[in-house]
């Protein structure tokens, strides 16, 4: 799947933020219809019939229900990663063309930060986009800091009656760059008070999968066997490609190393040869580093890619000031 950004404006200004490389640009380009028409083609060579709409907030592209029902008329299932939080005409626009589609063919991911730290605007507007969408929505949580809290979640999931999982993501440092983020010798701490919310999603059947990242040996081995099964055996320990697609046409790895080894699309034939590309980059840097821990080069879960060693991000943070001695691409 191919993540496409219509723009790169935001609405909000997350601490965490692993796309400052691109919401503080001053251009803030947005997504033209030819190029979107040449994404849907390259797409459609490639054997590929999903695409996630992102940003920035991909509601505020002027075209963005126009772009959603063109794509889902091109017989490719659209998933919109978004805040919830657009004007009142942007939502009466994508309520009258877009709700009635099933999941088949649309969903969203609604990504909530604490209510703490959003305004009662915004928590309004998140409310009447879940009470919109909500037959269409899972919710998403960045988790990156020690003191993060879950029930505001569960109580949203239940009061709009959304679909009974959570992406969970982490995270992740930008070499080079400041944002906030739970640093590798925390990692295992949060581990903890992740384990501690495992009753309560029991208790109301709801599955946390996780994002890319989330290294597997931070949690223990019975935290493991009731995660395996509140997700029924489905649970990646995962870092790779994501592939992302900017408005310029530009394409990365994923939003961390997004100022990394940035190529045009049009170098490339298919989404098969960019998922190649990045992953044999990421192939080598893994084989100068494995992962965030040292145990992580003898790791058999590792090596046999049950788990990929926790997020390339930190690793690369972690060589980002190191005299250059070791492959170019890690400095790239």
């Amino acid at each position: 799947m191919a993540n496409v950004l219509l723009t790169e404006k935001c609405v909000r200004s997350c601490p965490y933020c692993f796309a400052k490389e691109h919401m503080d640009s001053s251009a803030l380009p947005q997504l033209s219809w030819d190029n979107l028409m040449y994404i849907a083609d390259f797409l459609e060579i490639s054997g590929e019939r999903k695409i996630s709409l992102l940003g920035g907030e991909p509601t505020l592209h002027p075209q963005f229900v126009d772009f959603t029902t063109y794509l889902i008329e091109r017989n490719f299932h659209v998933h919109v990663f978004t805040s919830g939080i657009m004007s009142n005409e942007r939502l009466l626009e994508s309520q009258k063309y877009l709700a009635h589609f099933t999941t088949e063919k649309l969903s969203f991911t609604c990504n909530l930060n604490h209510p703490d730290i959003s305004t009662q605007s915004e928590s309004e507007k998140i409310n009447k986009f879940l009470f919109a969408f909500g037959h269409l929505t899972t919710l998403g949580f960045n988790i990156y800091q020690a003191n993060f809290d879950f029930e505001f979640l569960i109580q949203v999931i239940n009061k709009f009656n959304l679909e009974r999982h959570i992406r969970i993501g982490l995270a992740h440092p930008i070499p080079g760059e400041v944002n906030k983020y739970i640093p590798v010798e925390g990692l295992k701490k949060m581990a903890k008070r992740f384990a501690g919310y495992f009753d309560l999603f029991e208790r109301f059947n709801i599955s946390p999968g996780f994002d890319c990242g989330m290294p597997m040996c931070i949690f223990t081995e019975k935290e493991l066997g009731r995660l395996f099964k509140l997700n029924k055996g489905i649970l990646k320990f995962g870092c790779g490609p994501a592939i992302d697609i900017g408005p310029d046409m530009m394409v990365w790895s994923c939003f961390p190393l997004s100022n990394m080894h940035k190529r045009s699309l049009y170098e490339f034939n298919s989404l098969q040869e960019v998922n190649r590309f990045y992953k044999d980059l990421h192939a080598k840097i893994r084989n100068e580093i494995g992962g965030i821990y040292s145990d992580c080069d003898a790791c058999k879960y590792r090596l046999n890619e049950v788990c990929m060693g926790g997020c390339i991000a930190h690793i690369l943070n972690r060589l980002y000031n190191e005299a250059p001695v070791r492959i170019k691409e890690i400095y790239s």
